[in-house]
């Protein structure tokens, strides 16, 4: 009898250490079987990881407030999937996490000026792409001296840590750039502001936001150079997930709320908005 009871508690002990290493099924991509459909339809809240900094796309206005083009696709997704506004957790995002925070179950998914290639994709399911840019230089309305990524040698190169923009400019167009590197763009921008850089390097969609914000002081220079398709960062294995959000996207721009969101946070920019993509990652 006591032997059995041991056995009992051990198989006890096991199951409880097995539930511990799997997680909580319905916290965050990696937190349990479920896929992100089944995760949303039980709870009715998401956890979605975004930029707090970028103007026209993603900023945090206050504590309860964020507003950009990337929070109404968010938000919209999140409403797809039958969860309120209310109910949706913002946890801010780096480049340099982004991959991390999807594969621990930190977010159920990012929304994040998130551009797909092949390397994410080792690591990362994408949904989409929902916008397509090109990467483009920031200079001070003062600079004439950079007009494109061949301007860049000897020059002092700021962009986001881990980021692929500034390794662009180095590979393909000026390896002698001195690449200075932050966390956040706005970080870089008030590097740029204060004349501790020469150029700031990523989307041109995003360094149209921070020009908007200074237009007497910042420029957008030359024309872009890339070509650069956003997705939908989510679990590997998430094939549900992925459908998804791809039917979300589609339905967003067959609505008409793609477009009324891009001209109301990036229009008054000045930026020339693209048509929307088709959807490629199935």
């Amino acid at each position: 009898m006591r032997f059995t009871g041991l056995l009992r508690i051990g198989a006890a002990l096991a199951a409880v250490a097995l539930a511990a290493a799997c997680g909580t099924p319905g916290q965050g991509s990696a937190g349990g079987s479920k896929s992100l459909v089944a995760r949303a339809g039980d709870t009715k809240k998401v956890t979605i990881g975004v930029r707090f900094d970028q103007p026209g796309l993603s900023l945090k206005v206050t504590e309860t407030k964020f507003e950009g083009f990337d929070i109404d696709v968010a938000k919209y997704i999140a409403g797809q999937l039958g969860v309120q506004p209310s109910d949706i957790t913002w946890k801010e995002v780096r480049a340099a996490d982004r991959e991390k925070l999807i594969k621990d179950g930190s977010v159920d998914f990012v929304v994040a000026t998130y551009s797909i290639n092949d390397t994410r994709k080792q690591s990362v399911s994408f949904a989409g792409p929902y916008f397509v840019a090109g990467q483009a230089i920031l200079v001070r309305s003062t600079t004439n001296n950079i007009t494109g990524p061949e301007s860049l040698n000897g020059k002092k190169l700021c962009s986001v840590k881990d980021s692929t923009s500034a390794q662009q400019v180095r590979q393909k167009f000026a390896k002698d750039a001195q690449l200075v590197e932050y966390f956040r763009y706005s970080e870089c921008v008030n590097a740029l502001l204060l004349n501790n850089v020469d150029a700031v390097t990523t989307d041109d969609v995003i360094l149209a936001g921070f020009a908007a914000q200074n237009p007497e002081l910042l420029k957008v220079a030359g024309k872009p150079f890339t070509q650069e398709r956003y997705g939908i960062g989510l679990n590997k294995d998430d094939a549900e997930g992925r459908t998804a959000i791809n039917a979300a996207i589609e339905k967003m721009i067959s609505s008409g709320e793609w477009k009324k969101s891009i001209d109301r946070n990036v229009g008054p920019s000045g930026y020339q908005v693209p048509t929307p993509p088709s959807i490629t990652e199935r």
